[in-house]
């Protein structure tokens, strides 16, 4: 098992991926300085799982092997597993912004899902090799892009109309041993830097679009791949006090006649199954965004209070600042406690995994898409302006300047005035630059757009039963139902005095008894 980021970044050294950033080609991702801060924030991930404080978080026993692995490649089975990597992501997210490896753990749970039930209802084996798959990354404590997002082309059409095939991913061959996929991945989080990819369908494929319902697994050098990535963070840049440590690259990935072997293969044109396979990703990744995007506003909300101190003001006198900071702390804390809720209400199926429930999850993730930009203009209004005005670092050292600087910049007597700007260069770097803006647009589509967690909302909110209500307060119905169905019911609701959920993380034999 891995124990570091060094010992991360050395396993790099034993890929050739082909990528290119800003036109050039990189000859050694590992020691590439624009890929620096992206390697850095995945490296937390082992860093972190090897500190015995927080290991009931960061580590879990799967119960395929009955060996403890990272929290991010575990397959949850209770509602505790989805609290703790709630919880996980969380604090992980606060010190490097985005850790980007939790998408490996939401694509293994829903392939968990899918795999089973595609084995149950088309009398395919992709489970156990999808299980093997899952074990050798467990084992060797693997870090796998998510390759989901096709480039879609003209999105009023569906994948077999499209003037360029390329433009979703595809089968083009099948071979006995196993098939040769082409077409192009267009937000791959990661890329560069990553041990292989997961292929996924992006959307439900209808039967005419058999050969783009595909799923498997190849290497991130496998003959054929070539990554045109963007720099991880802002590398480089003095200003950037947050963002030259930890950061993210994306990558376009342009797979050309990729030979995958069937091993590897976990769905080939089983068009039924590219629905529930999307849907229950997508239910397990919005939950983990609600957790990252909650430790990113732990950065806001720390910068926030550190920038008033600095100034030389008080929250409790100067109560503008301190309503601004409430409505910031309610925004993160509102939209993780969807998540917690999320957890709580966790929905088994017959896999054995435990899936969030997926309207709590929907609307977390939709209110943290759209409120990043009122936590970013809170954090505005309790910096000011000077987040922005601030001359370079380099003008810290000028002999001509410097000086100057350190008297008429303090604020707080108390706070050096290199402090000071310090803050507010990280508000600055966290808010208003060219990364914060990234950041913004990660938060609104990632994990798919508002529309799509809207369309899941209306689609899973039991109106049925509100309806019901309202009705027989009328004493009437407005419409017979004709179906013998009975209306879906509030999730956590499903007894007339609600669930009882387990204590969170309970102890491994009460897991056992809960999973059973």
């Amino acid at each position: 098992m891995m124990k570091s980021t060094e010992e991360y970044r050395d396993s790099l050294r034993s890929y050739n991926p082909r990528v290119f950033i800003d036109g050039r080609q990189i000859e050694n991702v590992a020691d590439e300085p624009l890929l620096q801060p992206g390697i850095n924030g995945i490296g937390i991930t082992y860093d972190y799982a090897s500190k015995p404080e927080f290991a009931p978080l960061m580590l879990a026993r799967e119960q395929e092997t009955g060996k403890m692995v990272n929290r991010l490649l575990h397959i949850d089975r209770t509602t505790d597993d989805l609290l703790a990597k709630l919880e996980a992501i969380r604090i992980l997210c606060c010190e490097a912004g985005c850790v980007q490896r939790y998408l490996v753990h939401d694509a293994f749970n829903g392939l968990y899902q899918a795999t089973k039930r595609c084995d149950a209802e088309e009398g395919t084996s992709y489970f156990e090799r999808f299980r093997d798959f899952m074990i050798e990354v467990q084992d060797k404590d693997l870090s796998y892009g998510i390759a989901m997002t096709d480039a879609k082309g003209d999105r009023s059409k569906k994948p077999h109309q499209q003037q360029h095939m390329d433009s979703y991913l595809h089968i083009v061959e099948e071979r006995p041993d196993g098939i040769v996929i082409s077409g192009t991945k267009a937000i791959v989080t990661s890329a560069p830097y990553m041990h292989g990819f997961i292929v996924m369908p992006c959307r439900a494929m209808t039967p005419d679009d058999t050969a783009f319902a595909v799923c498997c697994a190849v290497p991130v050098d496998a003959e054929g791949i070539t990554i045109s990535a963007r720099p991880a963070g802002r590398p480089g840049e003095e200003a950037a006090v947050f963002s030259k440590r930890y950061g993210q690259t994306t990558g376009i990935v342009i797979f050309d006649n990729v030979f995958v072997p069937m091993e590897r293969v976990f769905l080939k044109g089983e068009t039924s199954m590219s629905e529930h396979l999307t849907y229950a990703y997508a239910t397990h990744h919005r939950h983990s965004c609600i957790a990252a995007r909650a430790g990113f506003g732990d950065l806001l909300i720390g910068a926030g209070a550190s920038i008033i101190e600095a100034n030389g003001l008080d929250p409790e006198r100067h109560t503008h600042l301190r309503d601004d900071m409430v409505e910031l702390i309610k925004i993160v804390e509102g939209f993780f406690a969807t998540g917690v809720a999320a957890s709580t209400y966790g929905q088994r199926d017959g896999s054995g995994n435990i899936m969030p429930e997926p309207v709590f999850s929907n609307i977390g993730k939709l209110l943290m898409a759209t409120q990043i930009y009122d936590m970013h203009r809170l954090a505005h209004n309790v910096s000011g302006g000077l987040i922005v005005a601030l001359p370079s670092p380099h003008e810290d050292h000028n002999p001509i300047t410097a000086g100057t600087l350190s008297e008429v910049m303090q604020g707080n007597p108390n706070i050096p005035a290199a402090k000071r700007m310090q803050a507010m260069r990280l508000m600055d770097d966290l808010t208003a630059s060219h990364q914060a803006g990234w950041y913004s647009v990660i938060s609104l589509h990632g994990g798919g757009s508002p529309e799509a967690m809207k369309r899941e909302i209306w689609r899973n909110y039991p109106v049925a039963e509100k309806k019901e209500i309202v009705q027989q307060l009328m004493d009437r119905d407005m419409l017979t139902r004709t179906d013998g169905k009975k209306p879906d019911k509030q999730p956590g609701r499903c007894c007339p005095i609600g669930c009882r959920v387990p204590g969170f993380l309970l102890n491994e034999e009460n897991q056992k008894e809960a999973a059973e």
